[in-house]
């Protein structure tokens, strides 16, 4: 078996423990999540019913009425017009808390014109207003001049039909001042326009931000009642810049403490009731808390710190794996009605989850009813202590069989890395062998493999050393010569000795030219493959034509083809292909005695082409101790005294990029003795 497939094993065995837990574990919390989505329904019908029985009467506010939602404090306010102590309040303009004429508070940062936003909070005596005007920078009112232009509120109040308080009556008041800070209302009396002071409604005027902000106190007017106001600075008194619904005025809605206190009693622990109009104002809400406040963490025991963190790993998991929840925008005042699921898994802005479902309340109100997901993982976090304890053991044990088994692989890490280390001297080479593996799996065969290697390095670094000291033969030759022939060049008195020194350094020169070609040419052919781009052409009418080419070019030999004129087709570089041809013939040439005889031929053998030439003269030894393919070999006796040996190298390497090879054997054609290359190359190669 592999190694690989061996900790593939090991790693799967230790998966399979924590897989399972999970697996049990999002079992459990699904049956439990259906179980308490029953529950929660059940609650819901019951809730309903009663909060539908305690509503008989209240009129359903629809999304088309006007509606101004009052908030319940739990403390009283600082009239002082800052608004600092109002739940929400931000300083910096942000209107999330606050109500508007429009559904989107963007309308000022886009336009830039004036724009109304209010909150509206309730005690047992008052009601509390806070108007803030945006963008809008206050002219207060000029006493001595009344009609100049000046900012002014105008507020009105309508009590319901059903109103039996003849004290409370509708009524209209106009607030303005001559300066920031506390203001009292006028009251437009019966008879005409006349006003008078109505010490009832007091409050702050103040700059804040970009514009102004009064803060208000009133009388609480009845349930049901209607209030509006209007914002306006121009000399009309009928104009209004920015108010409210004036016709008709917008209904005060507020939570019915009534209602809440009897929607309690038939809730269960970790759960979140609201009433919800049609319009989304919430008029009863109610939760009971989840779960006991937790102990400090200072104050936990290690056990329960290890029980603490499993639980918070549960619930990752779970939430992990849950269906995906809906976004669910928990106001206190509004909630989107075509955003609210019938049931199903909920996301507060508090990232907390919920499983949430809704229930038809008798006069088109909604029911929505809440639970705590927390419940339900305390419920499922039981079982995870029998699974974890469990899990440990296991861990534990196989932990330990794998860290024996990472030792024993590390110990024949090491070994291998000894046995490389021991095999290469300081300076790089290769002075040993490394021993041949006996395993089957990666380490062995990579160690065979490492073998491998350091015999073929050592192998090529032989091949260097005889490289350099057949380049150092090869120009040593030519350099004496010149060096010789110069010496000799400066001691002659004749012109005919000095013409003879001349004429051995030109050739010795020649012969270092040829050298130095011979090598930079080789190199330039290896770059090139980078850059050769492989075509499809026909081979037997390349090698046809250029046979015809050598015969005008060369008429001291003779040169015959035998093949096709076409029909070879061939996947490589055409140019390469002539120049490996040139290499051969040239080779050729070199080795055959005038008049001799060339031959090149051309075939198809199955999925491979065969390019041969064959040349009259001296044959190749038995056992040559170099490949006659290497650099500065020539193992053969030419005409041409100090044949470099050049040239087939270059036919590897053209060869070797076309997927081929070459073989090189001496033969007899027609009586006639010869060698002959032959150069294999597959039809098709990529």
């Amino acid at each position: 078996m592999t190694l690989k497939r061996q900790l593939f094993i090991a790693s799967l065995l230790m998966l399979l423990i924590p897989w399972a837990g999970l697996q049990f574990v999002l079992e459990l919390d699904q049956a439990l999540r259906q179980q308490a989505l029953q529950q929660l329904k059940d609650q819901a019908e019951r809730l309903a019913k009663t909060a539908g029985d305690l509503s008989l009467g209240l009129p359903a506010i629809s999304p088309q009425t006007p509606a101004i939602y009052v908030e319940h404090l739990s403390s009283p306010l600082n009239l002082d017009g800052y608004g600092a102590d109002w739940p929400g309040y931000d300083e910096e303009e942000q209107f999330q808390p606050w109500q508007s004429a429009e559904r989107s508070h963007q309308s000022e940062k886009t336009t830039g014109q004036p724009t109304l936003h209010w909150q509206a909070a309730t005690d047992q005596r008052h009601l509390y207003l806070l108007i803030r005007i945006s963008n809008r920078h206050p002219v207060f009112f000029n006493p001595d001049a009344p009609d100049q232009t000046h900012d002014r509120l105008q507020l009105w109040l309508e009590p319901p039909n059903t109103n039996l308080d003849a004290d409370i009556r509708p009524a209209s008041w106009l607030i303005r001042t001559p300066a920031p800070g506390k203001v009292y209302a006028t009251i437009y009396v019966t008879t005409g326009n006349e006003q008078q002071p109505d010490y009832r409604v007091s409050g702050y005027w103040q700059s804040v931000g970009s514009g102004w902000q009064l803060e208000l106190e009133l009388p609480k007017p009845p349930q049901g009642s209607r209030l509006g106001f209007a914002a306006r600075w121009q000399d009309s008194p009928d104009s209004a810049q920015t108010s409210t619904s004036t016709n008709p005025l917008p209904i005060l809605v507020e939570r019915k403490p009534e209602l809440e206190r009897q929607m309690v009693q038939g809730m269960s622990k970790g759960q979140t009731a609201r009433l919800i109009e049609p319009a989304g104002w919430v008029v009863a809400q109610q939760s009971t808390p989840a779960r006991q406040a937790q102990p400090e963490f200072e104050a936990l025991s290690p056990l329960q710190i290890v029980e603490h963190i499993s639980h918070n790993v549960l619930r990752a998991l779970v939430q992990f794996y849950q269906p995906r929840p809906a976004a669910l925008a928990a106001s206190t005042s509004r909630l989107d009605m075509n955003a609210l699921p019938d049931e199903g898994l909920v996301r507060h802005e508090d990232d907390s989850v919920w499983l949430m479902t809704t229930q038809p309340v008798f006069g088109s109100r909604t029911l929505v009813l809440e639970q705590s997901l927390d419940q339900l993982l305390t419920l499922s976090g039981s079982t995870l202590g029998s699974v974890i304890t469990r899990s440990i053991l296991i861990i534990v044990g196989l932990t330990l069989v794998l860290l024996g088994y990472a030792s024993w692989l590390s110990w024949r890490i090491a070994r291998l890395q000894r046995a490389v280390s021991v095999s290469i001297d300081q300076d790089g080479r290769i002075i040993g062998t490394l021993p041949v593996s006996k395993a089957r799996d990666e380490l062995g065969q990579l160690q065979n493999h490492f073998a491998q290697m350091a015999d073929r390095l050592h192998g090529y670094n032989r091949y260097l050393e005889s490289f350099s000291q057949r380049l150092s033969h090869e120009l040593k030759t030519p350099v004496a010569v010149v060096r010789s022939s110069l010496e000799n060049l400066s001691h002659s008195d004749t012109e005919e000795e000095r013409s003879q020194y001349i004429g051995r350094a030109t050739a010795a020169t020649e012969r270092l030219r040829k050298i130095l070609n011979g090598m930079s040419e080789a190199a330039r052919l290896e770059q090139s493959f980078d850059h050769a781009d492989k075509e499809a052409f026909d081979l037997a009418d390349v090698i046809s034509q250029a046979t015809a080419a050598y015969q005008t070019l060369d008429a001291h030999h003779q040169f015959d083809y035998t093949g096709p004129e076409s029909g070879i087709n061939l996947t490589g570089s055409p140019e390469l292909i002539v120049q490996l041809l040139d290499k051969l013939v040239d080779n050729a040439r070199d080795f055959t005695p005038q008049d001799g005889q060339i031959h090149i031929g051309v075939e198809q053998i199955g999925n491979h082409v065969c390019l041969s030439v064959f040349n009259q003269g001296s044959a190749l030894p038995d056992n040559p101790d170099t490949s006659i393919f290497s650099p500065f070999v020539s193992v053969r006796k030419g005409q041409e005294e100090g044949h470099l040996g050049q040239g087939l190298l270059i036919v590897q390497l053209i060869a070797d990029f076309h997927g081929g090879r070459v073989e090189a054997e001496n033969e007899s054609r027609n009586d006639v003795d010869g060698v002959c290359f032959r150069v294999i190359i597959p039809s098709v190669h990529f």
